[in-house]
């Protein structure tokens, strides 16, 4: 399973977070084809393409503005836990959680069973996300 979290261009605070449990290609760009669309002119139709080979995932630039790791143009790497991402050098930061399986008996918080039962692709928004300001570009999840 994979967490993607839309992070506040200012703060850093998560925004928008996306779970894909099944899913073995995940795109990212401005197009609704994507599984997660981000609505940026700096952003491109198709930006980035995510891909699970074994247990690692592989991030493959695809985008014409860059996409960029530690301040670094990227075209393809292996994307290590916790990384944060910027699509094009003044666009949207992401971050990604890699996750191992956890069966629900290995777990002893029931909201952490919850979380691991949700829905792939569902969005999740907290009361203090909706009060924080409007980042300077649309966002729509898939």
């Amino acid at each position: 399973m994979i967490t993607i979290t839309l992070l506040h261009p200012n703060q850093s605070k998560p925004i928008q977070t996306w779970r894909f449990q099944t899913e073995s290609v995940i795109r990212i760009g401005r197009s609704s084809t994507n599984h997660v669309v981000l609505y940026s002119a700096v952003v491109s139709r198709q930006h980035i393409e995510l891909r699970k080979i074994g247990e690692q995932w592989e991030l493959i630039n695809l985008g014409s503005n860059g996409t960029y790791v530690d301040g670094v143009n990227v075209a393809h790497i292996q994307l290590p836990n916790q990384a944060i991402i910027r699509l094009a050098i003044s666009g949207p930061s992401i971050k990604f959680h890699l996750h191992s399986y956890v069966t629900p008996t290995e777990s002893k918080d029931s909201n952490l069973d919850d979380w691991m039962n949700s829905e792939p692709g569902e969005m999740d928004t907290t009361e203090e996300d909706i009060t924080e300001s409007v980042p300077p570009f649309p966002v729509r999840g898939s």
